[in-house]
């Protein structure tokens, strides 16, 4: 079993930035791969960021939604079993709840949350204008 629990979300104006961190359990976590996903109301879930682990090579390679390049960073620090997700420059279109997941396939897309085999609760992101 593996858990996740997200911090860091919070109420920012348009423009601001928010750090988001998410904290795994478990001895293997560098060798996963993780993504950071996000959930508007009425919205479907999608892929914000998403983060290679050491397992199957290409380590740290990492992939961003167009509605966020530039703006968002992901990054791990496998040491504290940590992996984040820096904003900059948030808009109300940010708005969402922001989930971390692991990726348990290798099969399906990263951008399917069905990829996904370990959820944290999330945790809310409002941006106001």
């Amino acid at each position: 079993q593996m858990q996740l629990v997200e911090s860091g979300g919070g109420l920012v104006q348009a423009g601001g930035s928010l750090r988001l961190s998410c904290a795994a359990s478990g001895r293997t976590f560098s060798s996963y791969n993780m993504g950071w996903f996000r959930q508007a109301p009425g919205k479907e879930r999608e892929l914000v960021a998403h983060i290679r682990g050491s397992a199957g090579g290409s380590s740290g390679m990492t992939y961003y939604a167009d509605s966020v390049k530039g703006r968002f960073t992901i990054s791990r620090d496998n040491a504290k079993n940590t992996v984040y997700l820096q904003m900059n420059s948030l808009g109300p279109e940010d708005t969402a709840v922001y989930y971390c997941a692991k990726q348990g396939s290798l099969l399906l897309s990263i951008r399917m949350s069905e990829a996904h085999d370990y959820w944290g609760q999330g945790t809310q992101v409002t941006v106001s204008s």
